[in-house]
């Protein structure tokens, strides 16, 4: 791929099989999931569950990874104070249902929009009146040594309703990554999933003594 400006686009709903990693987290705006899906990915929000293959478009033929979730961070449970997060000690759970991508190219940078669709599920022992939900988006050259080219947090927040389950959708908007060169692309793979530690706080740096 060279560096003249050329803008693939590729849109696609695919599924869920999950992700962990680190970096610092970065708000994601929350809209209606069916308007969310459909005018970003122009597809229905309708839960589905097949896996998309990646995608090529394009006169460089731009190709937009799969985006799969992490085998171990597929679900998200929270626990009262205390307490372990199984049984009447669950204040709910939070799932991942639906995904979709849609990636452009310029400049020899790929830009990445993830969609990501789930629920929240009230517990036994009671939900909050909001959840926030942390979730991570990776792009990783797989094979023999994995190799992370890009990760990032993002976080949404959800309202609860007297309704025992709650949906939520969350698009990460921006990330960016070099784009691969030649059959490099086929081994690309974007990966999703939850990450508490989104939720924590930075540890800010030590003053330096005088």
């Amino acid at each position: 791929m060279g560096d003249k400006p050329v803008i693939g686009r590729v849109a696609c709903a695919a599924a869920v099989v999950a992700i962990a990693m680190s970096v610092a987290a970065a708000p994601a705006a929350a809209q209606s999931i069916g308007d969310r899906f459909k005018s970003l990915f122009g597809g229905s929000s309708e839960e589905k569950t097949e896996k998309a293959p990646a995608e090529t478009t394009g006169d460089e033929d731009v190709t937009c990874p799969s985006v799969t979730v992490r085998a171990g961070a597929s679900t998200y449970k929270v626990a009262a104070p205390g307490k372990e997060a199984v049984g009447n000690d669950l204040k709910y759970q939070v799932t991942i249902s639906k995904t979709a991508r849609e990636c452009t190219i310029q400049g020899g940078q790929i830009t990445a929009r993830i969609g990501i669709q789930g629920r929240v599920i009230a517990g036994p022992s009671g939900a909050p009146p909001s959840v926030q939900v942390p979730i991570r988006v990776a792009v990783v050259a797989a094979g023999v040594g994995e190799k992370v080219i890009a990760t990032k947090a993002y976080q949404t927040t959800v309202t609860m309703t007297e309704d025992v389950s709650v949906p939520y959708v969350l698009v990460a908007e921006d990330l960016v990554y070099p784009a691969p060169v030649g059959a490099e692309a086929d081994k690309y793979i974007f990966y999703v999933g939850f990450d508490p530690q989104a939720l924590k706080p930075e540890a800010k740096p030590k003053a330096k003594k005088k």
